[in-house]
């Protein structure tokens, strides 16, 4: 007998029922308003630090306290590991100071509230695909932004709420002042701006400036509004009540008959699914005709959405043995031509590269770097698209597609190597110096590596369900370790012992890094020229005057003190630079020109 499901089930609180929808609201509700408060009070002071890391594990608190309460059987232990990793790049926030770092940890915290979505949209976490995944980015995105206006108007009943005693009167004075509040600062400022006098008392007593009290409102309501809407979308799924059975669904009593009449017609009804206005007769030849044959009922797919695969698409859309051939074919018999030409300055090294006629260092090293890195980034979405769209009623298909993505996976490791030996070549001992946009494409060329082992490991192998879990914890196991190698650390240390070995040091470009990297800067600043000296002298100069209100506790960071722990021997000398900072920062020094 098919129930009602525990949504609908009525909650009696002091003599008026709550369904436990309208509970489940209230609740998240109360868990939103205080992530708004939080989110206004720490996350206002910038630049961010110690308040991240509060704000997230706060989140995540509320978040697994909601799902505890109204659904349990979400939190697995792949969902406390995404927990786990969302606090880790939370309190990435207070170790680093690096840019590209903070937005790949913001990417990290983003993608890891996307995929918490998944069990609730019926789909296994680590069974889910790259499209799963998309699809639930884009569905929590919706619920953020529009949830919690469902919340409000739909999922919570409000004539269930206790109407009496102090619930009364606090109800009644919250719409009062919701009425009141617009029109009291109507008059207000229009007040204040007939009367400078009765201004001045204003400012004096509230001490309030508009816009900080509208920052505070928007700040407040844009963190209620997004967690109430992504809490309602992540327990909604799983609060959902049961379709009530049809057959269970008595139909209504006629009113022209009387009771007994009303009882009889229902038992014939349920006797013979037929009204009961027809002979005996009649009922045996509808019910079962002479004619009848025994015929199989079509059965009717339902379309499952965790389980799309290429078959919702029209043939001409997938591909055959043959489109496969020729695609990986021809695309393997490019790369391999591109792969002879690299092989001699692979094993070559720097000497053939200085040796070839009409061959330049830079030319070699700066033009290949960046296309190379493109491509072994393009190959990746390329073979799993043209993996989804292969035909599943020939087996050689597949087969096929195997052999040919195994071949051009081991000429895109030499495509690879080429790439990583150029930018050795680039940032080496005759080369340019290391920078961020050399780095970072670098790391993101060593994460590429481990995906295409591990695609070959499950894609290849008939385990693609196994693809993308895997790939999404490798990139979050090498955003850790890009963390502990600290990347502007390294660069300014790996531009020094250049330096040190006679090459050119930028030092505009190496200073203007982030906090991470200064400790290392100061320390060796004794060894650089006399002009490089003054270049970096003229930034920490602006930069510390720049840094000199950030204070507050709340934006606290480990490399923001170890940065200014190191430039306290330098003090003096950095306000010395300039006669005065603006009014603002009393130790501002302004930037020189081209250094921006």
């Amino acid at each position: 007998m098919a129930g009602t499901g525990w949504i609908n089930r009525p909650f009696r609180y002091q003599g008026i029922e709550m369904n436990e929808k309208t509970k489940t609201g209230f609740e998240i509700l109360k868990v939103a308003l205080a992530i708004g408060v939080l989110g206004d009070v720490l996350l206002r002071s910038t630049p961010w630090g110690l308040n991240v890391l509060l704000f997230n594990t706060a989140f995540a608190a509320g978040m697994i306290m909601i799902l505890y309460r109204r659904a349990p059987e979400l939190l697995t232990k792949q969902a406390f590991a995404l927990f786990g990793a969302l606090i880790f790049f939370a309190s990435m926030f207070v170790w680093h100071d690096s840019i590209e770092l903070r937005l790949a940890d913001t990417a990290a915290i983003i993608a890891i509230l996307s995929v918490l979505f998944l069990p609730n949209m019926k789909v296994t976490t680590q069974l889910a695909g790259v499209f799963q995944y998309g699809v639930a980015f884009l569905w929590s995105s919706f619920n953020a932004a529009f949830g919690t206006g469902v919340l409000l108007g739909a999922d919570i009943t409000w004539k269930t709420l206790p109407n009496s005693g102090w619930r009364k009167h606090v109800f009644s004075a919250v719409r009062g002042l919701a009425i009141a509040a617009p029109l009291v600062l109507i008059f207000g400022a229009l007040f204040m701006a007939a009367d400078a006098a009765y201004e001045g008392l204003v400012q004096r007593v509230f001490n309030i400036r508009p816009e900080i009290l509208f920052s505070h409102a928007l700040l407040f309501s844009l963190f209620s509004w997004m967690t109430a809407g992504y809490l309602r979308g992540v327990t909604t799924n799983a609060a959902t009540a049961d379709v009530a059975d049809p057959e269970s669904v008595k139909p209504d009593a006629d009113p022209d008959l009387s009771p007994v009449d009303n009882m009889r017609a229902e038992a014939g009804e349920k006797a013979s699914g037929l009204p009961n206005d027809r002979s005996i007769l009649e009922h045996i030849n509808i019910s079962d005709p002479p004619d009848k044959k025994d015929e199989p009922k079509p059965t009717e797919k339902k379309w499952d959405w965790a389980k799309f695969d290429n078959t919702v698409m029209p043939p001409v859309f997938t591909l055959g043995t043959i489109e496969i051939g020729v695609i990986l074919g021809l695309l393997n018999l490019l790369f391999l031509s591109f792969v002879i030409i690299q092989v001699p300055y692979l094993f070559g090294g720097m000497d053939l590269v200085q040796t070839t006629p009409d061959f330049k260092l830079a030319e070699y090293a700066r033009r290949g770097f960046g296309e190379l890195v493109a491509v072994s980034a393009l190959v990746l979405p390329m073979l799993l698209a043209s993996h989804w769209l292969i035909r599943k009623e020939n087996p050689f298909t597949e087969k096929l597609f195997r052999m040919l993505a195994g071949v051009q996976i081991a000429l895109l490791f030499v495509i690879m190597a080429s790439a990583v030996q150029r930018l050795m070549l680039l940032t080496g001992n005759l080369g340019y110096g290391l920078t961020t946009v050399r780095l970072y494409p670098l790391i993101f060329m060593s994460w590429l590596a481990i995906v295409f082992v591990w695609f070959g490991v499950t894609v290849l192998r008939g385990a693609r369900k196994h693809f993308a879990w895997g790939a999404l914890w490798s990139a979050f196991l090498i955003l850790g370790a890009t963390h502990v190698l600290n990347p502007d650390e390294f660069i300014v240390k790996t531009n020094i012992a250049l330096m040190r070995e006679g090459r050119e040091f930028d030092a505009r470009y190496n200073s203007n890094l982030s906090d991470d990297a200064l400790p290392v800067l100061v320390n060796s600043f004794v060894e650089l020229n006399e002009v490089d000296q003054g270049i970096v002298l003229r930034t920490l100069a602006r930069r510390n005057c720049e840094k000199s209100a950030e204070t507050d506790l709340r934006s606290w960071n480990y490399a923001r003190t170890r940065a200014s722990d190191a430039l306290n021997p330098y003090r003096e000398v950095l306000a010395g630079q300039t006669p005065k900072c603006s009014a603002d920062q009393p130790n501002y020094v302004a930037p020189e020109e081209g250094n921006q």
